[in-house]
């Protein structure tokens, strides 16, 4: 059974960090020309029960610029919630526990025609499910698709150049790539770096942008810290310098112009990085807590404001509010 709580509010503004940054959006501090939105959107979760002893626990958003909503994953179940950049109550787009063969969602993407990629995490490790979904913006599957290999945990996803879906692996250090062509949809393996990037204990691969001149993905290692850069042209990986900037539990990765936004979940930071257009360099400009009652997973940009998730992973027992945030600082 679902249940709902209705909160409102107004955002907050905070000054950029930073020099050389101050003309750019803080994409970490809201923004105060959205007077009409809500400072945090309301998801609907489970009640906590014999069939939802965890409660309810999320991780990815999508962002569709041109229709202003987003889209949320559910950890716990598989179901993807819809919001409006304008409502603060989100609702159920797509149910769970089991539709489409999935029970468990991650990374979420949107790509120009509204289609919804959606990242399974380990739904297919050790099961003959999908490890990823494509819907249309109606809500219509258009693929379920099993990603090649047998140990592929797929975290977050973004849109390339050529408008195909890339996909992280959290497990070995590959991206897959997902697009249709005159068989149907298609998922492959588009670059595997298991030669310069050590799989380690823990989450790898996780939060993907694109460059600025679109030359490269920006893929942030979690367990190590690290941020890798993948040739949008060739798949050639190579090292990011970053000046030994300490980004360890680095998960979503939100971009605007030469500012790149690291949300690290459970170390509750989010650093701030000024990086090149061709991403092959970036410097740390600032570092700061986010709320220590909350756990942020990732975040998008939509229509001006940055849209964060509270993940509920920290709580055993998730419990309500279940909520999209604004605001990841404590005022």
């Amino acid at each position: 059974m679902k249940r709902t709580t209705l909160v409102t509010g107004s955002l907050l503004a905070v000054a950029a960090v930073g020099a050389g940054l101050a003309a750019t959006p803080a994409l970490a501090h809201g923004d105060a020309r959205h007077h009409g939105s809500p400072a945090a959107y309301q998801l609907i979760g489970d009640d906590v029960g014999p069939a939802d002893p965890a409660g309810s626990k999320f991780e990815g958003i999508g962002a569709d610029q041109r229709r202003g909503v987003f889209y949320v994953s559910e950890v716990t179940g598989g179901e993807i919630h819809r919001g409006s950049v304008r409502h603060a109550q989100t609702t159920e787009w797509l149910s769970g526990d089991g539709t489409d063969g999935r029970f468990t969602a991650r990374g979420i993407t949107v790509d120009r025609q509204g289609r919804v990629y959606v990242a399974g995490g380990p739904n297919g490790i050790g099961a003959d499910r999908p490890d990823l979904w494509v819907y249309d913006a109606r809500g219509h599957l258009l693929a379920a698709l099993r990603a090649p290999g047998t140990d592929v945990f797929l975290n977050d996803v973004a849109i390339g150049p050529d408008g195909a879906a890339y996909f992280t692996n959290s497990n070995d250090p590959q991206v897959f790539r997902v697009a249709p062509d005159h068989d149907g949809w298609r998922a492959t393996l588009w670059a595997d770096a298991t030669d310069t990037i050590e799989r380690q204990d823990g989450f790898n691969l996780g939060g993907i942008v694109l460059t600025a001149d679109r030359s490269a993905f920006v893929v942030a290692q979690g367990n190590t810290g690290r941020l890798w850069r993948f040739s949008t042209r060739t798949g050639v990986v190579s090292a990011i310098e970053t000046g030994g900037a300490d980004l360890v539990n680095a998960d979503g990765l939100v971009r605007e112009g030469n500012r790149l936004t690291v949300i690290r979940n459970f170390t509750r930071m989010l650093a701030t990085l000024r990086i090149s257009a061709d991403g092959r360099h970036a410097l740390l400009v600032g570092q700061r807590s986010t709320d220590p009652d909350r756990v942020l997973t990732t975040a998008k940009l939509l229509r001006g404001q940055t849209l964060y998730v509270d993940s509920k992973f920290d709580e055993p027992v998730a419990s309500a509010p279940y909520e999209v945030i604004t605001r990841p600082f404590v005022r």
